[in-house]
């Protein structure tokens, strides 16, 4: 497949967004649990992990536009929820950025009305119970992303469930690197539960990935040039495209580049994503915001590799036809 460029920056931005937000949120509850030592209110940590997290996903929702060819058009994506992996995410999307921004707002104003006290006398304030709300919106947004390309049968290096796991996998590690950015400039007293968990979501998603390289790597093609165009001699050679020049099936479903290039782009998504943050975290024992905040642009980086390598890495059986291009 040919890779899409404002995609890319989509599917990289909200999943960080999404991470940074799961990242926070979930420290503010071992907080409350008394897991975590609780933040004071002078530091605003929160607030600007919530800030953050809203910048990538306004972000992502913006590149998400050049996408398009009628932009003006976008709102009729939502149409098709009942049977649109696009459409849910289209609506998933707008429904975490209001909650992400009620709950960051509530912190910023230092809102702690209870809104309900449960059973064993523990109160609920309105701020935690937004927060959970934006937990669920976040996790059916990575399913709603990761499932509009899980879904697609035709195209069998994505039709996994690792494509699932992978998408959350990568997006939350680098939401908690970015947390752990965040944590060494605000908060201290959580970095090290940020690059503890981003350390163990690293090594997670390496897991998760290398096992869908290896899968994908040994799939049989289910389709050959006697299949594709319905002549079952024995010997076929294809000597040109069958029209004086390019088509939309050319441009949007064959990529130009050599498999030199396709395997550098591997191992350096592999080395950036994965080795070498896990390194700058470890080896970052006195929570330095320069180690840190280099892991992070540089597993991003990486990331924007890995998502271009995904867009790559897929056949589509429309391509055995289109062999050679006249």
């Amino acid at each position: 497949m040919k890779p899409a460029i404002s995609v890319i920056f989509l599917t990289t931005l909200i999943g960080a967004g999404q991470g940074l937000f799961l990242a926070y949120f979930s420290a503010d509850i071992l907080s409350l649990l008394s897991v975590l030592p609780v933040i004071s209110l002078a530091s605003q940590g929160d607030v600007l992990a919530g800030t953050i997290s809203l910048g990538l996903l306004l972000a992502g929702l913006i590149a998400s536009f050049f996408h398009l060819g009628h932009p003006e058009r976008a709102w009729r994506a939502a149409a098709m929820w009942r049977t649109s992996w696009l459409s849910r995410e289209v609506i998933a999307l707008p429904v975490t950025v209001t909650l992400i921004f009620i709950y960051t707002l509530l912190k910023f104003i230092g809102n702690h009305d209870v809104m309900i006290v449960l059973g064993n006398g523990y109160p609920v304030e309105w701020s935690t119970a937004v927060g959970f709300l934006g937990l669920v919106a976040v996790f059916a947004l990575y399913l709603c992303t990761a499932m509009i390309y899980a879904c697609l049968k035709f195209l069998r290096q994505w039709q996994s469930t690792l494509t699932v796991l992978n998408f959350f996998l990568l997006g939350s590690a680098s939401g908690f690197t970015l947390a752990a950015a965040l944590a060494s400039f605000t908060d201290p007293q959580w970095f090290g539960y940020f690059a503890e968990f981003a350390i163990v979501l690293i090594i997670s998603g390496f897991l998760s990935r290398f096992a869908s390289l290896l899968r994908n790597k040994k799939l049989p093609s289910p389709t050959t040039l006697q299949s594709a165009i319905g002549i079952h001699h024995p010997t076929i050679r294809q000597m040109a495209q069958g029209a004086m020049g390019g088509s939309f099936n050319t441009r949007a479903f064959i990529h130009t580049y050599g498999t030199t290039v396709v395997k550098l782009a591997r191992r350096f998504f592999l080395l950036t994503v994965f080795v070498v943050p896990v390194i700058l975290l470890i080896v970052n024992n006195e929570a330095s915001l320069l180690l840190c905040a280099l892991a992070f642009v540089i597993q991003y980086v990486g990331l924007l590799v890995e998502r271009w390598y995904f867009f790559i890495e897929a056949e589509h059986p429309q391509n055995v036809y289109y062999q050679m291009i006249s």
